[in-house]
């Protein structure tokens, strides 16, 4: 075997050893686990960088405090790497965004700020690329997006709803997406339809690729109702 056909067999192997990791991240040592055999792959690696950036993105919102804003902004760098690798693919693109948007919500104004126009850039990105995409993700987020911006600074509950509604159109039971319309609605004394989303989230299945998700809003939603 050459050298390169080595190296690329590693790597071949390190890849199927992280993403096993990943899916177990529910325990935070193997989402970290896989953020470093991420990080360790060629810089001209896609799936790792935008592997990576969706780590870091959990880490960044489930690590200690003093670890957060760290793994986010690393996050936000493997995002902007997968992004000018493979401009046309979406993942980079959503993971950059979704890292910025981690930041945005908890750290503060100035971050806010600091991030708002480049989050929405990137997801109407993938919008063009691909609506479809992870079920509606980018549509989900817009939907985020819309609902925490000021509407001095572009924000719109009317087009929040929009984006949210647009993204159960690709999976009507993404517990993401009812939980944040379910939000929404609670903000506009919309309790019956809030009500209704809550439960239909308690009854859904998990997503064999996003059960941990899955989980956390099913608590959420829990905690709502009650």
């Amino acid at each position: 075997m050459t050298f390169s056909a080595a190296a690329q067999a590693r790597s071949g192997t390190a890849g199927t050893d992280a993403d096993q990791l990943y899916a177990q991240r529910e325990t935070l040592a193997n989402a970290v686990r896989a953020a470093d055999l991420w990080r360790a792959s060629p810089a001209s690696d896609f799936d790792a960088a935008w592997k990576l950036a969706r780590a870091d993105y959990w880490i960044g919102t489930h690590a200690p405090a003093a670890d957060r804003r760290p793994a986010l902004e690393r996050g936000i760098a493997a995002g902007q790497r997968a992004a000018a690798l493979r401009p046309a693919r979406p993942e980079g693109h959503f993971w950059a965004a979704a890292n910025m948007g981690a930041l945005a919500e908890s750290f503060g104004i100035m971050q806010g700020l600091k991030y708002r126009g480049r989050i929405k850039s990137e997801l109407e990105t993938v919008l063009k690329i691909d609506p479809a995409w992870q079920q509606g993700s980018a549509d989900r987020a817009l939907g985020r997006w819309y609902a925490k911006v000021p509407g001095l600074f572009g924000g719109s509950d009317t087009e929040a709803e929009r984006h949210y509604r647009a993204s159960l159109t690709y999976n009507p039971d993404s517990t993401a997406s009812l939980f944040f319309l379910s939000e929404l609605l609670m903000d506009h004394h919309r309790q019956a339809e809030a009500r209704t989303l809550l439960r239909k989230i308690l009854d859904a299945p998990l997503s064999p690729d996003w059960a941990p998700e899955d989980r956390e809003f099913k608590a959420k939603a829990a905690a709502l109702l009650r």
